[in-house]
């Protein structure tokens, strides 16, 4: 499929990624020193309007297919994952709790915000890692919230997936919960596939802000299939049946 090209002119750009620095700096603050006195309510609340306001600053628009249904509870959204803005993007739509790498945690700026958001971290090169983190997602699910993971355990074109891990499944099973399968699709104002978010290959951060930043707008798709109900399965099975699901939506875009 061609891939959109649609670009920003260089002002237009550096002004957008100044406007994205300060929101970020924003937030951390806000992750510093407002979250330790809201209640989990409230801090789903910002979180979600401080993500609206991130799209809205990179003109990144959502289009939701199907029913991305996140308020009863009990859930874990399992996506694709191709770029950095996925997490803020699944907030704009309903505040969720991510599991993601221990090194993103890490990261200067980003991390500080990932990490006042609530995100789980897992050492992947650890296998005995993901028994600790699993405890602490069967935690946050028991207590009402909702779960996201991405399952390929690293970030793609966005084209098709790659291999779901099925480790972190285990909890939403043992809970007999739902999962809910979101294909992740990004594309130009034209409707062409769209490259810039992607953070893929030798990509850094900066440069994959960078090169967001000069795209002329971006459209997000997420397309919801009907959810999974994980009681009763195998996580190796329901991450198999995850991925083709997702896999025949991106297909189908």
């Amino acid at each position: 499929m061609p891939v959109s090209a649609a670009r920003n002119s260089l002002p237009v750009q550096i002004y957008r990624a100044l406007r994205a620095c300060a929101h970020v700096l924003l937030g951390i603050a806000i992750t510093t020193a407002v979250f330790p006195w809201l209640d989990a309510s409230a801090r789903r609340t910002r979180v979600k309007r401080w993500s609206e306001r991130l799209l809205e600053i990179l003109a990144v628009s959502i289009v939701v297919r199907g029913d991305l249904n996140l308020r009863e509870g009990n859930v874990l959204v399992v996506a694709n994952h191709v770029s950095w803005l996925d997490i803020f993007v699944l907030n704009a739509v309903h505040p969720v709790r991510f599991v993601a790498k221990a090194e993103l945690g890490r990261w200067p700026i980003a991390g500080a915000m990932v990490r006042g958001a609530g995100t789980l971290f897992i050492e992947r090169a650890k296998r005995h890692d993901t028994h600790r983190v699993n405890h602490h997602v069967a935690e946050v699910l028991a207590a009402g919230d909702v779960v996201a993971i991405f399952p390929e355990a690293t970030t793609s074109d966005g084209a098709t997936t790659l291999p779901f891990k099925s480790s972190l499944l285990q909890p939403i099973v043992e809970a007999a919960g739902r999962i809910a399968p979101v294909a992740i699709r990004y594309q130009g104002r034209d409707g062409m596939r769209s490259l810039a978010p992607a953070y893929i290959g030798d990509t850094t951060f900066v440069a994959s802000v960078w090169r967001v930043c000069g795209e002329e707008s971006l459209q997000v798709v997420l397309d919801a299939p009907p959810a999974i109900h994980a009681g009763g399965g195998h996580r190796r099975e329901l991450a198999r049946t995850a991925e083709a699901i997702i896999r025949s939506a991106l297909a189908r875009a």
